[in-house]
């Protein structure tokens, strides 16, 4: 009887110049049957992940000579795998701009190991399963949304009104495409977190009412009462088609 196979060891590259933190999570993801390098700076973390692109990096935002935003920002066009951002503690800005530049996800410090193992599992889970970092239109929707003057272009990642661009960081793309896709459905948080970041919203996460509120500036929507994204009170988010 043939053998099953043997899954891989996740590779994960740890961007961290705190020794000692770096040290404490590289012991305990090694523990937990983790393959861990780590560096210090931002400048060795794109030679790391450019020379030997791991399944997933851990980036920490403050870092000397080059931040995490641009290490994320530089690698992010040709790295495929998996980036978790971590941030100082309820600066909410750096949670967003983390994941409007690349990032998959992120956790605020101080690290608590066994959140960090359960975000990584549920980023690698995704992978194993095929799961797209873009959100992909529903089943029987085309690869065009057009709504209100706004047109959606699902293949090629871009969003007008009134024939005249809107630039969209990949996150908000994402995002307006999974609302748009979804309607006339409500989106409540926990859905939006788990289709774009697979993990289930805590009650503090405002990172996406933060998003929803710069998606809205740029698509000249932010004045109430919002034309396009609505909010249904208690309920969550619906992207108004008609």
């Amino acid at each position: 009887m043939p053998s099953a196979p043997v899954e891989p060891t996740p590779r994960i590259l740890l961007v961290e110049d705190d020794e000692r933190l770096a040290s404490l999570v590289q012991t305990f993801l090694r523990s937990q049957g983790f393959e861990v390098s780590r560096v210090g700076d931002g400048q060795e973390a794109i030679n790391a992940i450019r020379n030997e692109p791991p399944d997933c990096v851990i980036l920490d935002i403050l870092l000397p000579g080059m931040d995490g935003i641009e290490v994320c920002r530089r690698v992010r066009p040709t790295y495929p795998g998996w980036i978790l951002m971590l941030t100082a503690q309820d600066e909410d800005i750096n949670e967003v701009v983390a994941l409007d530049t690349g990032a998959d996800d992120y956790l605020t410090k101080p690290v608590r190991p066994h959140v960090l193992l359960s975000r990584l599992r549920a980023l690698l889970r995704r992978a194993s399963r095929g799961i797209p970092k873009v959100s992909e239109p529903s089943l029987g929707e085309g690869k065009v949304i057009a709504t209100q003057e706004l047109r959606i272009d699902g293949d090629r990642r871009t969003v007008s009104r009134a024939g005249e661009p809107i630039v969209l960081t990949d996150a908000e793309f994402d995002l307006l495409w999974l609302l748009a896709s979804r309607a006339p459905a409500i989106l409540t948080r926990d859905d939006i977190l788990s289709e774009l970041r697979g993990i289930e919203h805590d009650g503090l996460d405002r990172s996406i009412d933060m998003r929803i509120s710069k998606l809205r500036r740029k698509l000249g929507d932010d004045q109430p009462p919002h034309q396009l994204i609505k909010t249904v009170r208690g309920r969550g988010y619906l992207f108004a088609r008609s």
